[in-house]
This record gives structure tokens, C-alpha cells and sequence, in this order.
């Protein structure tokens, strides 16, 4: 299963290991997207930087959209009708943009293109 990883937040502030992490997912600024498989290595890294990103199941569609655009990893536009009401500081569960979003990660992904 493909994963889409969005990042929502900046790296000033953050520890050395969270810009390596964030290295390793191929995310280099916020508004950047990949696609990767999905596994408990993947898994890992999203657990330690689950305050930088956003993430969740990627359709075909998706996909498809993000390769016709450019490749595996892009920077996007920001979101149309912002990340939540709640911003980039809260989790998704409640309200707000990082953390896991499931099946509404296609949302805000077609949001940005």
C-alpha cells in the first residue's frame, strides 16, 4: 500500500534527528509531498515526526496526479481553504492538520495541486 506523506510544518525549532528524518522521507520543505510504500520502517519515522507532517492511504488517482505533476517528491501550493480549522498546531482527531488523516489525505492533496 502507498502512503502519501504531506509536510505541514517548518524545521526551525526542531531537533537535528527530525530534519534527517524528514530527509530520509525525501520531505525538504513544508507544502512537499512523496508517495512511499508503506512498512514498520516507514511506520518509525512518521511516529517521530508525526508533528511535522500529515499522512495517509494514496488513491490511483492521487498518485497519478502527483507523478503527472512531477516526479515522487514535489513541493505543492498551500491548501485551498487552509490544512483545518484548528491549524497546523493541533492533530488531525481533533480538528486540526497533523498526524494520520486516512482516506482524507486524497482531499487535501487534490486541494493543493
Amino acid at each position: 500500500m502507498k502512503i502519501a506523506i504531506v509536510q505541514i510544518r517548518g524545521t526551525i525549532g526542531t531537533s537535528q534527528r527530525s530534519v534527517d528524518t524528514l530527509r530520509m522521507l525525501n520531505l525538504t520543505n513544508p507544502n512537499s509531498v512523496t508517495v512511499v510504500e508503506d512498512g514498520p520502517h516507514i511506520q518509525g519515522m512518521l511516529h517521530f515526526v508525526k508533528h511535522l507532517v500529515t499522512w495517509g492511504p494514496a488513491d490511483e488517482n492521487t498518485v497519478k496526479a502527483i507523478a503527472k505533476k512531477k516526479g515522487k517528491q514535489i513541493s505543492l501550493n498551500p491548501p485551498k481553504k487552509g490544512y483545518g480549522r484548528k491549524g497546523i498546531k493541533t492533530p488531525f482527531s481533533r480538528g486540526g492538520a497533523y498526524g494520520n488523516r486516512a482516506e482524507k489525505i486524497n482531499d487535501l492533496i487534490s486541494r493543493m495541486l
